[in-house]
């Protein structure tokens, strides 16, 4: 059996992965000058905005910062993968695979907010140390590290669900633009053709 349509296929599924991780290396940077910009337009982001119902928690102004961020960059992704790194432009709308990509962003998002409210609250236990960042200057500043942490976090989950779902309806009406895995309602490029598949001989030699 051929190993050479298996490798590329898992060629193609590296290659994938490298485009995503560079659109989400523009996208880390995107993020983190819309959080820069937010925070010193915005109040101090520790003050509350809201609190939460039946709690003790309050959603802060780091919060929609970091939400803010997370809608500017999640737009730029989604363009930069949609063109590049799944090349589906010209098989699906716009909306209809913008929906799903935000959809898969914001339950990201929800997570990364956990997480952000764990590393800022000085009563975690992983809260980030306030000595060293004592916010006396931008890399020091607590916020744009949780955030990062946050988006170390997230980003591979979000490539698998984006893989699995956002971009799946274009895989199945378009098959080239994009490997479909075997076990996934693809065909394994290595099976050999049933005998009423093989090209009959027009003169019936075979």
């Amino acid at each position: 059996m051929s190993q050479g349509p298996r490798f590329a296929r898992r060629r193609r599924e590296l290659g994938l992965f490298l485009r995503f991780g560079l659109v989400g290396a523009s996208g880390v940077a995107v993020n983190l000058v819309a959080l820069v910009v937010a925070k010193r337009l915005g109040p101090h982001p520790e003050l509350p905005v809201w609190g939460l119902p039946l709690s003790d928690f309050n959603v802060r102004w780091y919060h929609l910062f970091s939400t803010f961020a997370f809608l500017v960059a999640n737009l730029w992704n989604f363009q930069l993968n949609r063109s590049w790194t799944f090349r589906t432009t010209k098989h699906a709308k716009w909306w209809a695979e913008y929906w799903p990509f935000l959809a898969v962003g914001l339950l990201g998002q929800l997570l990364g907010l956990v997480l952000l409210t764990l590393l800022m609250h000085p009563g975690s236990v992983i809260s980030l140390p306030t000595g060293l960042l004592d916010d006396s200057s931008g890399l020091r500043t607590r916020l744009y590290w949780g955030q990062l942490a946050v988006i170390v976090v997230v980003t591979p989950l979000s490539f698998v669900l984006n893989r699995l779902w956002t971009f799946a309806a274009v895989r199945a009406n378009h098959p080239a633009v994009l490997p479909v895995p075997v076990g996934a309602g693809g065909e394994d490029p290595d099976r050999q053709p049933h005998q009423d598949e093989r090209v009959q001989d027009p003169q019936g030699l075979r």
